[in-house]
């Protein structure tokens, strides 16, 4: 709607958005008209994609600043959802899996610098706007040791060191993607569902580029574009279309019978949507272009674009033609709305929604995390050449030592105003190997943890 100049609808989206805002500051999975949430699960790009809503229209001079300020509570209470349950997702954008999602990162991350930014012109403590930009920043550090992986069987395959995979398994090691790592997918029949994570492959990772957080040249980017065309580009009569990972089994079988719970991914016209936006950012505007007509090209006869189009030999007897549409949702808003935004963004000669902070911020000025988290749900046990911030949910203070306890330390948690409190260990100060070894003292419940907890301090690789 932003993208077409619909000024009054999409001032009312952002207001009905408002209204139907959970308590804790998240948006349900999907949810009734009155915001009764319907499936339970929480996509933590839907609690950030709000927040970028409203920084879009504030660019783009559709929302008066003072009109702004009635969302200000939406915009905080959003953000500190992020904080509390991020970075991990508990279901990516595909409804599916929970982990590190490139897309879903790319999102909160852009979204964290936009509140901050809303927040910090309505006043807001200097050190909750610190907070936020300096999570995103660590969230960005990170999005390669939780996704990207190298040295595979795959990427040897492909000729390239290394690649961004669809979801980085939850269970970390050391904050690092394991090696071992599984994704499930729960659309393959019984006994196939488990994958190694660096084994499945998405066009999701060029939300990277999307959001501004990575170059469309970016080396890494780069190879993962060679790795998705190699296992996901699907060529048909009007041009490429791509699935949306290997080894999907949303769609029908390979005989044409539908979808029951599984069957065989097919080609989504949206991902040709999004492959074009990478083509303009990469400085290729002819061949988003011509992608532009192959998505088009994929829509029915009176103009509805289907989620899925059939590519695989013809079926006449179940009406399956290749490169036409398969028996998926048609329409899908989602790729309608992609198709607005793509005519938009060539028009402007630019990627329309791309936020430029994150641009700015991670491109051009290189900013980076002078910390790693140490938090109950990812217990580091080494850092290297930056501090060590230790993260809980309500008031703590730190006692803490990196002599064998010869000599201690007592620190206050702040409070970062998102139900958050945080304190930062000088780790960087310290020798590789030295070891910090602290415990929690709970002021609010008179109690210690009763666990000391070990953070090697090693040297940089």
């Amino acid at each position: 709607m932003v993208a077409a100049g619909l000024r009054p609808p999409a001032r009312v989206v952002l207001s009905y958005l408002a209204a139907v805002q959970e308590g804790d500051g998240r948006w349900p999975q999907n949810m009734w008209l009155d915001g009764t949430a319907y499936w339970g699960g929480v996509q933590l790009d839907e609690c950030a994609f709000p927040i970028l809503l409203i920084d879009l229209l504030l660019r783009e001079k559709m929302l008066e600043p003072s009109d702004a300020d009635r969302f200000t509570e939406m915009v905080m209470a959003a953000a500190g959802f992020i904080v509390r349950n991020g970075p991990a997702t508990r279901q990516d954008r595909w409804e599916e899996d929970g982990g590190y999602s490139p897309f879903t990162l790319g999102v909160t991350v852009t979204a964290l610098l936009a509140a901050a930014s809303f927040l910090e012109r309505r006043g807001f403590p200097s050190h909750t706007i610190q907070y936020l930009r300096e999570n995103a920043d660590w969230i960005n550090d990170s999005i390669e040791n939780w996704t990207y992986a190298q040295t595979t069987p795959l990427a040897k395959a492909v000729g390239v060191d290394g690649y961004y995979v669809r979801i980085g398994p939850i269970d970390l090691v050391d904050d690092v993607m394991p090696p071992n790592g599984v994704t499930v997918i729960k659309n393959r029949p019984d006994g196939q569902s488990q994958w190694p994570a660096v084994d499945i492959v998405s066009p999701d990772a060029l939300a990277l580029v999307r959001f501004g957080l990575r170059s469309a040249h970016d080396p890494r980017i780069l190879n993962t574009v060679r790795v998705i065309d190699h296992l996901l580009k699907v060529d048909l009569p009007q041009g490429p279309v791509w699935r949306r990972y290997n080894q999907d089994g949303y769609g029908e079988h390979e005989d044409g019978r539908p979808f029951d719970g599984s069957g065989i991914g097919r080609a989504w016209p949206l991902l040709t949507g999004e492959r074009a936006h990478y083509e303009l950012a990469a400085g290729r505007p002819d061949e988003a272009q011509r992608l532009l007509r192959t998505l088009e090209a994929c829509a029915s006869t009176v103009g509805l674009i289907p989620e899925q189009v059939w590519d695989s030999d013809d079926i006449p007897e179940r009406e399956l033609f290749r490169g036409k549409a398969s028996g998926s949702a048609m329409p899908l808003v989602w790729a309608h709305a992609e198709h607005v935004k793509l005519l938009r963004s060539l028009k402007d000669g630019r990627v329309f929604d791309m936020p430029p902070e994150p641009v700015q911020r991670y491109q051009v000025k290189g900013v980076t995390a002078n910390f790693v988290v140490w938090r109950f749900d990812r217990r580091r046990r080494t850092v290297a050449g930056k501090n060590l911030r230790i993260e809980v949910l309500e008031p703590a203070r730190i006692h803490w030592t990196s002599d064998g306890w010869h000599t201690t330390h007592d620190d206050p948690t702040q409070d970062a105003g998102l139900g958050v409190h945080v304190c930062d260990l000088p780790a960087a100060t310290l020798a590789p190997g030295t070891t910090i070894v602290f415990t929690l003292f709970w002021p609010q419940h008179q109690r210690w943890e009763g666990t000391d907890f070990s953070v090697e301090v090693v040297g940089r690789k």
